[in-house]
């Protein structure tokens, strides 16, 4: 599967700084100092309603990380999924008449434009489930004839109770993660299951559904987790340095891909930090398929919005931040990119070094990107009414966006 194509990163003076972010596993702030290459594992969508504005923030605050890491003249190795077949999707499929695979490949197709709208950088493996299948079932052999996974009813699920740090990604009790595991796609009320949170590794293949050779395993398709660990473990291998996604990812998805991959390998952890992005609301409610308060970015291009303005109302919010999505919200940031154009198209200006260095300064804290924009703020508002004559100024501050926050001016 192709991913969309990148926008060229600018080159600034100087070197950026190792990035400090909120871990999630241990509750405080930790600083990465990857060797020359940099390795990160992000979440994608499952390709039946794409792409909203709660997709963006996520995908922004990622594509934050990568550019502070570029930043640091180091590469970037960026694997993305796509989720190309589960429940929501044939849900969706046979609600609305349509073939599965034309619904993936078109919402699939819908997000790569937004992405490359918004200037987020693509992933240099994007990879669907589908064809991850022939690296995922020996996976599952590998579980099941180790004693960490059975058979039930011809499914074959994981035993959380075979990996010893289990739990140390969400550090949640155990009745938080069952109330959850029924909310975000478990069954931890199905008979027979030696313990409740045990996920499927392995769906048995059922009428009406697609399915695909799983050798020893019978007919059938993955399961959500492992389909996560085995792309990563492929293009990444085992202590990368960020897993990440949604808030809403921590349990189930990132445990239960933990301790996957953790069985697996033998070792701990899987990730060096498990970084979420917080949930973007819509009229009091999380912006949420199932309940359809949606706010496309699509929609929103469609509308005649530059998508420089969407990126601006998300970096207008910290990252790990439940906010809302309002018409203010957006009018705000239509109106700081037309102060922003205004100061970098004047000629001149007043000097912007120090400004290259306030903006890596904020984005190597946390990514604090509220704190980037209040930078640049302060230094647009002495540009509009300053008589500066430095001539690279402007276009200095020009490419300290566009490399370090995605915003072409």
């Amino acid at each position: 599967m192709h991913a969309w194509p990148a926008s060229e990163v600018p080159a600034l003076p100087g070197k950026g700084r190792d990035l400090q972010i909120h871990d999630t596993a241990t509750q405080g702030t930790i600083t990465l100092a990857p060797g020359p290459v940099a390795r990160i594992y992000v979440c994608g969508i499952t390709p039946y309603d794409a792409t909203h504005i709660g997709h963006a923030a996520t995908y922004n605050a990622f594509d934050l990380v990568q550019r502070v890491w570029l930043d640091t003249k180091r590469q970037v190795i960026y694997v993305q999924n796509v989720t190309d077949v589960d429940d929501p999707l044939l849900e969706r499929a046979l609600r609305d008449n349509q073939d599965w695979t034309e619904l993936a490949e078109r919402e699939t197709a819908l997000f790569r434009e937004d992405m490359t709208a918004l200037r987020m950088l693509p992933p240099q493996h994007y990879i669907g489930a589908v064809e991850a299948i022939p690296g995922i079932v020996p996976l599952v052999e590998r579980l099941r004839d180790a004693g960490a996974a059975y058979e039930l009813d011809g499914d074959v699920y994981f035993s959380v109770e075979s990996d010893p740090n289990f739990g140390k990604v969400s550090n949640l009790d155990a009745e938080a993660m069952r109330l959850l595991s029924a909310e975000r796609g478990g069954d931890p009320d199905r008979v027979g299951k030696k313990n409740p949170l045990d996920p499927m590794l392995w769906m048995a293949a059922r009428p009406g559904e697609p399915s695909w050779d799983g050798g020893s395993l019978g007919r059938g398709r993955p399961g959500w987790h492992i389909e996560c660990v085995a792309i990563a473990l492929d293009h990444l291998g085992m202590t990368f340095d960020i897993q990440g996604g949604g808030s809403d990812l921590a349990f189930p998805h990132h445990e239960m891909g933990a301790s996957h991959a953790q069985v697996l390998t033998g070792e701990f952890p899987m990730a060096k930090a498990y970084v979420h992005a917080g949930m973007v609301a819509l009229h009091g409610e999380k912006m949420s398929k199932s309940k359809g308060n949606l706010v496309f970015v699509s929609a929103l291009r469609r509308a005649g919005v530059d998508p420089a303005a969407i990126r601006l109302a998300l970096l207008s919010h910290h990252y790990r931040a439940d906010w809302e999505w309002t018409d203010e919200v957006l009018a705000e940031a239509v109106a700081r990119l037309e102060r922003w154009r205004a100061a970098v198209s004047r000629p001149d200006g007043i000097a912007a070094d120090a400004l290259v260095e306030e903006v890596r300064e904020a984005l190597a804290n946390d990514l604090d990107a509220p704190a980037a924009l209040a930078a640049v703020d302060r230094w647009v508002e002495r540009q509009l009414v300053s008589d500066g004559d430095d001539e690279s100024a402007p276009g200095l501050v020009s490419r300290t966006v566009d490399a370090l926050l995605g915003v072409a001016l």
